[in-house]
Parts: structure tokens; sequence; C-alpha cells
């Protein structure tokens, strides 16, 4: 490694991964930790698969600069960042991270987002990028569309302007804007509960707000079926994934804030917070506590500690005695199911899969782990859709080959690059679970014999 050999795998001077700290927006020091962490990965290498990041780092490295990192050129450090998707596998896969208290205290996904929050600081943001932070106000300006805006997001000339101007790619399938929000319906059937104490406070995220509020009222439904009280509170924000993706630490704290004043009192008073977006989940249990404001650290560690997803929720009561399995009626069908890379990071894994394998007529279920490429908006810009397809192609495959009837991912992102690139949209557990409990879920409705069978 010639010039290299010299470089110590532990943390160097310029290890940060607090924003509060001015070590963590020194360009020097980030610097320091670029070099450092390279070298490791590039010695590693365990992570080659994941995405493009590594397979370019490498090969800067071996075929440009004789094995020497520290001749990579900003613009080669700007292409591995930059082609991060922020799946964060490779610090699940990783074996010297903070989480494994090793001494090498590597985290290339914090890594990358600070370098992104350095460059965010000193250039700004794009249009595009202000436009995907913001997906609240986005949600807005489509529904005060009365549906125009999405019947211009199928049309060519639309999104050859889209493409051209923002930078969004013309051939990826973007979500619709649901006509009404979830909060909406929420606040209209009296789901809406002011005063905390209930079990559970809904974090619906600003999917199932603006984008499908039907996956909110079938968690509900799932819920209630269980015998668990949830409250649905007003005034969510996006939890600030979208903004942070591209390095708006600023966009990221106002949107935490927000959220944490609202959901604060519900925990205070016993509340787990459901997050029903493995992303948002991930973010608000992991992240919030080391990015928000100063003065929100210690609140936001406490919302943290309550975050649940819903599948893992289900699964902590699967022993009590209101766990519901009096299912109505069942799919008689075999299942391809998608485990979420935000999951993983969480170590919830597979609990989506597991809370539906009890449910009669599923036959057999096969899970992937495989990430399917979307990854927030990465899917969504010119420069990595077409990266986002090839990443996810083991997915697709994987999901193809079990040749299921029904494909199930806690991810409503997944979902959609599932259906664009497979040709399949799967269902979310919840939904799932929804149907069952419904006589004519699945359109057939389980005989009593086919229930007894299955609790023997």
């Amino acid at each position: 490694m010639s010039g290299a050999r010299n470089i110590s795998y532990k943390p160097s001077e310029g290890l940060s991964y607090d924003p509060l700290e001015a070590l963590y927006w020194d360009a020097e020091a980030l610097q320091m930790e670029i070099t450092r962490t390279f070298e490791v990965c590039h010695g590693c290498r365990m992570c080659f698969k994941y995405c493009d990041s590594f397979p370019s780092l490498f090969k800067a490295i071996d075929e440009r600069h004789d094995g020497d990192v520290t001749k990579l050129t900003p613009a080669e450090i700007t292409t591995v960042m930059d082609e991060c998707l922020q799946c964060k596998l490779c610090e699940v896969q990783c074996p010297y991270t903070p989480r494994d208290n090793h001494e090498f205290l590597l985290d290339f996904p914090k890594l990358v987002h600070r370098f992104k929050a350095q460059r965010h600081k000193k250039d700004g943001a794009s249009v595009r990028d202000k436009m995907l932070g913001e997906p609240d106000t986005l949600a807005k300006l489509g529904r005060a569309s009365f549906g125009l805006a999405n019947v211009a997001n199928k049309t060519t000339v639309h999104r050859w302007f889209m493409e051209k101007f923002l930078g969004i790619h013309r051939d990826k399938d973007l979500p619709e804007f649901a006509a009404t929000t979830f909060e909406r319906w929420a606040d209209s059937t009296g789901k809406i509960n002011a005063t905390p104490g209930d079990e559970v406070v809904l974090f619906q995220t600003c999917w199932v707000q603006n984008n499908d509020p039907q996956l909110g009222r079938d968690t509900l439904d799932v819920m209630a079926a269980n015998d668990v009280k949830v409250s649905c509170a007003k005034g969510l924000q996006c939890c600030g994934m979208p903004a942070w993706e591209h390095g708006d630490l600023e966009g990221l704290r106002e949107k935490a804030k927000k959220n944490l004043d609202i959901l604060e009192p519900y925990v205070d008073a016993g509340g787990k917070v459901m997050a029903l977006q493995p992303s948002c989940a991930m973010l608000m249990r992991r992240e919030y506590p080391e990015l928000v404001a100063e003065e929100d650290r210690e609140r936001a560690k406490k919302i943290a500690a309550a975050v649940v997803d819903p599948g893992e929720f289900l699964w902590s009561i699967r022993k009590e005695e209101r766990y519901n399995t009096d299912y109505q009626s069942g799919p008689d069908a075999k299942i391809s199911y998608h485990t979420p890379c935000h999951l993983r990071a969480q170590a919830v894994g597979f609990r989506g899969r597991d809370i539906i394998r009890k449910v009669p007529g599923v036959n057999s279920i096969t899970a992937t782990m495989e990430c399917c490429g979307h990854d927030g908006t990465y899917a969504m810009k010119v420069e990595s859709f077409e990266a986002s397809v090839r990443m996810g192609q083991r997915a697709f495959d994987d999901m193809r080959e079990a040749d299921a009837e029904i494909w199930v991912t806690d991810c409503s992102l997944a979902g959609m690059q599932f259906k664009q690139h497979a040709g399949v949209l799967p269902m979310h557990p919840m939904s799932f679970l929804a149907r069952a409990y419904r006589k004519d879920g699945f359109g057939t409705a389980l005989t009593t014999t086919q229930k007894t069978e299955e609790e023997s």
C-alpha cells in the first residue's frame, strides 16, 4: 500500500460523530477521518456488495493510485460519498463499529452524513434537494391541485421538465398524493386523542399521512383487534430523513423539535411511539439523540427508547391473553417477504414475517434480506436512478424466485420499487393482518376446522 502503510486503523484526532462538537465541522478533521476510514475499508472489503461507494473506492485506490488512499482526489471522494444509499447495511455488517464497542469506532454512514452536512453548510442545497426535503409541503401542493399533480406526474412532457430542471428521473414512478390526509381522517372519526395515557401513540409518518392513509387505518384496526389502545396526535411532521439525506441538519432539527414537542407528553404518560415506516423509526430511535439541538437531547433519548415498529410491538405481546389469533380469513398462498434494511439496522429483523406466519392459509414464507435500492430519495434522482435498479436486482430476483402469490414488506418505498421493477406491489404486514381479521379480507372466510387446525 506504499504511502498508505503508516495510516493507523484507530480513530484519528479528527473523529467526531456529534454535530455539537466544533471538530465535527472542521474540514481538515473530516479529511483525517475519511483517509482513516477509507484505509480500513480498503483493507477489509467486507462491504463490497452493498452499494457503489465501495467498488468505486476500491477501484480508485487500486487502479489509479497504486494502493495509496492518500492520493484520492476531492472528486473521487465526493463520488464515494454521493454513491452511499444510507441503507446502513455496511454498518450492520461491519465488525469495527461503536455498536460493537470496537476500538476502531468506524461508522461509514455517519462519516458520509458528516461530509454532506459540511457540504450543505458551505454550499447550501439545490432546488431539488430542498423540494425533496419537504415531503409535507409537496403533499399540500399536490392536494391543492385536486388530483392534477398525480396526473401530471405520469405525463411524458411534465416528467421531461422535471428531469431537465429538477434532476428527478423521468422513468421513476412517483408516489401518488392522497386526496385526504390520515390526520384529517383520524380527526373526523374521533381517533385524535389530545389527552395522553394510551398504550401507544401513532407516528404515522409523512408517507401514511400524505400517500397511503389506508395503512394507518389498517394498523389501527390490527391494534384494536389485539386490545391495544392507540392515540393519534395532531401536527406531527415528517421525521426529517429526506432533509438529512443531503446534509440539512437544521431542517432535520426543526422537524424533530416539533415532533418531540408533540410526542413527549404521550411518552411521559407511559406510551410507546409506533412508527409505521422503518426509516422513520430508525432515525428517531438511533439518530435523533445524536443529531437534535443540545436542549432537545435528553428528551430525544426518552422518545428514542419508546419507539417501536408495529410488527415488533405485536411480537412483544404475543404471549399475552389479548394477542388475537382469531383470524377470519386466510390467503391460501405462499408468501415472499422482504426485510427492509432499516429494520435490520435497528435489529428488528423479521418480526413482520413472524407475525403473519401463523395466519391460516399461509403455506410458506420465503424471506430476502437484500436491499431493494430505493433508499429514500436516492432512486428518484437522475444520477442514481439506474444504479438503484441495478442494486435492487438481487432483491427483485429473490422475491420472484420464491414463486409466491403474495409479496410482503414493511417498507412502503421498497414496495414502490418492487412494483415498478418486479411487477408486484407488496402488502405491509399490518395490511395483511387487517385483511386476515376480516371475514372477506382474503375472499374466503375461514372455517372452524381451519382455525382449530392452525391453533393445534
